[in-house]
This record gives structure tokens, C-alpha cells and sequence, in this order.
């Protein structure tokens, strides 16, 4: 009987010429040419989008409606909300008749059952009844719930839808329809709603038309901004940019200078000659200032002349400071 041989071994062959693939690699060896465009690859995002636009603008030609476009004849998305704002409640007595007479809008007031009425609570229920505002008596404890744990109501709660923004292009569109010249400010990095509230303020003052907030990392139109802006809100429109730094961009291309607010700038804000030109003021956080790629994109850096004493403006004023100045030198040279 023949011993097995090592395992794994293979027998030896005859040894000679491999059969070749006959030319079957050589296309391989040619390259794929060149790549093609983000919007023309079919799983690429770009392409995905794409083929969406194309779809709807077909089934418009196909229902006789023609695409809406802004002034450079592109399509605006319609006026958005912030992916995390589905509307919130003002709670507390002293809060919510505050937010009733600055006329914040709201879709309902809640107030606890058997709740006492004092003159805060009849005032509330007066302006509510005035605005056509559904008034809805819940118990006590769905109010808690409402609320949550945190939260004081003193057996009153308004609720407050969010806020609808406008697309930034959009809103350049329809001031330049009005035949104005543009005065906008955009927040970089701005958390604070009072700050926001306060500039809506001075933007209405001062002859701004809008203000223009970053999808992420910024603050929105709350309760809080509304209360904060004394009514301006309601005639000021807030934009959202999905990308701040790219908006810039596409502002500069209309036609619309970049200003950005910081102390350590290289233009002086007094006799700024920039002035009389369309213009968007940049304003950063109290902490952080301007971020580096908005600063890159920025026409100038504007500085506002202060005493050594003092470190730093907060936001609002410095935007306040900055609006009367550009409105005082269109004034002269009107």
C-alpha cells in the first residue's frame, strides 16, 4: 500500500506555456476616459437632482404651467423652516400677554381649566379674541404635559407656529423689483435670539430690507426674537441660507458688496465709500467673531472706531452702528 504523501502537496505536472487571455484584458488597459460630470452620474446626488428638476419641470409643461424663476431666471425653493422648528409654546402669564401685544404670530392660546382671572388673563383673553385666535381651555395636568417639567405656565400658554423663511436670491429679487438699492445683514454664528431680535430692529430703522440667517449653527425666528424685535418682525423678512459662505458668493455675483463687521478690519466705518452701493453686512458672534471662510468671502472687513477701554461691541449694536452710518452717507448723497 503506497504512504499517503504530505498533506497539501500537489503532484508535480509537466511545466510549459499558459493559455493568455487573448487580447480579452487589453480594453481594460485603455482606461475608463474621462469622468463624467457630478449631475450626469445617475447615483450622484447632483444627478439625483437632476433628474428631479427635470421631472418637475415636465409634469409643469405638461399641466401648461412655465417654471418661476427669480431675476437671473433660476428657480427659488419655496419659503422653508428650519428642519428643528415645528413651533413652540410660550409659557407664563407676563410672557405670553408680552407676546400678544407685540403681535407675535400664534395658531392657538391654551389656558388651564378653572384658572384664576386676574388682569393679566382677561387682558390675554381680550387680545386673542381680537386676532381671531382660537382659545382653548385644557386641564391642568395636559397643560403640564404641554409645557413639560420645566416650564411655568401659571395656567397660560400661546402656542407659535414656525416661522416661514424666504430664500435669500428670493429676497434680493424682490427688492430690486421695488427699485431699491439693498441693504441686508447676515448672521455668522449668532446664537443669541435677542440679538437676532434686536437687528430685525435696526434693520427696520435704519431702511434695511432683510436679514439673513445660516441653516445650522445660528439662531431662528422664536418667541423670543419676536418679543425682542418690538413688532419689526413683521415687516422685516428673515431669509435662510443652506450655506452662508456660498450665498455670499452668489450675492457678490448679483452685483451685492460683502461687508464684514469685525474690529480688527482694514476699512474704517466712517465715510465708508462703499456705502451708496448694494450692500450685505456680515456680523459675527460676540466670542468667535467672523469665521475664516465668510471672512475670505468678504468684500472688505469693517471696523468700528471705539474706545481702547472697551473690548468689543456685542452683535446688535455693532449692526446698529453700522446701519446708521451707511444710512446716514445715502442720506448725503441722495
Amino acid at each position: 500500500m503506497a504512504k499517503p504523501g504530505r498533506p497539501g502537496a500537489r503532484k508535480g505536472g509537466k511545466k510549459g506555456a499558459t493559455a493568455g487571455t487573448g487580447g480579452n484584458g487589453r480594453r481594460a488597459l485603455e482606461g475608463k476616459g474621462p469622468t463624467p460630470k457630478a449631475e450626469d452620474r445617475s447615483w450622484h446626488v447632483a444627478g439625483k437632482r437632476k433628474a428631479a428638476n427635470d421631472r418637475l419641470e415636465a409634469a409643469r409643461q405638461r399641466h401648461g404651467r412655465g417654471g418661476s424663476g427669480g431675476a437671473d431666471g433660476q428657480r427659488r425653493p419655496a419659503p422653508r423652516r428650519r428642519p428643528s422648528d415645528e413651533g413652540e409654546l410660550v409659557t407664563g402669564r407676563n410672557s405670553v400677554l408680552e407676546a400678544l401685544r407685540t403681535r407675535i404670530p400664534a395658531t392657538a392660546l391654551y389656558i388651564a381649566a378653572r384658572v384664576e382671572m386676574d388682569d393679566r388673563v382677561k387682558e390675554a383673553l381680550a387680545l386673542a379674541t381680537k386676532r381671531d385666535i382660537p382659545i382653548l381651555e385644557v386641564m391642568r395636568p395636559e397643560l403640564d404635559r404641554m409645557s413639560g417639567p420645566d416650564a411655568v405656565h401659571q395656567g397660560l400658554a400661546l402656542k407659535v407656529p414656525a416661522y416661514e423663511y424666504a430664500h435669500p436670491l428670493e429676497l434680493l429679487d424682490r427688492i430690486e423689483d421695488r427699485g431699491q438699492t439693498p441693504l441686508l445683514v447676515a448672521l455668522d454664528g449668532v446664537t443669541d435670539p435677542r440679538n437676532l431680535g434686536a437687528i430685525i430692529r435696526s434693520v427696520a430703522a435704519f431702511g434695511g430690507q432683510g436679514v439673513i440667517v445660516p441653516s445650522r449653527r445660528s439662531v431662528g425666528m422664536t418667541a423670543a426674537a419676536w418679543k425682542t424685535s418690538a413688532g419689526a418682525a413683521t415687516r422685516v423678512p428673515v431669509a435662510m441660507a443652506p450655506n452662508l459662505t456660498q450665498t455670499l458668493k452668489e450675492l457678490k455675483t448679483r452685483g451685492v458688496f460683502v461687508l464684514g463687521l469685525d474690529g480688527g478690519g482694514d476699512v474704517s466705518l466712517p465715510g465708508l465709500d462703499l456705502a451708496p452701493q448694494p450692500i450685505v453686512l456680515v456680523v459675527g458672534s460676540e466670542g468667535n467673531g467672523l469665521s475664516r471662510l465668510v471672512t475670505e468671502t468678504c468684500d472688505a472687513v469693517v471696523s468700528i472706531p471705539i474706545e481702547s477701554s472697551t473690548e468689543s461691541l456685542n452683535a446688535g449694536i455693532a449692526v446698529s452702528v453700522a446701519l446708521y452710518e451707511v444710512a446716514r452717507l445715502r442720506a448725503a448723497r441722495a
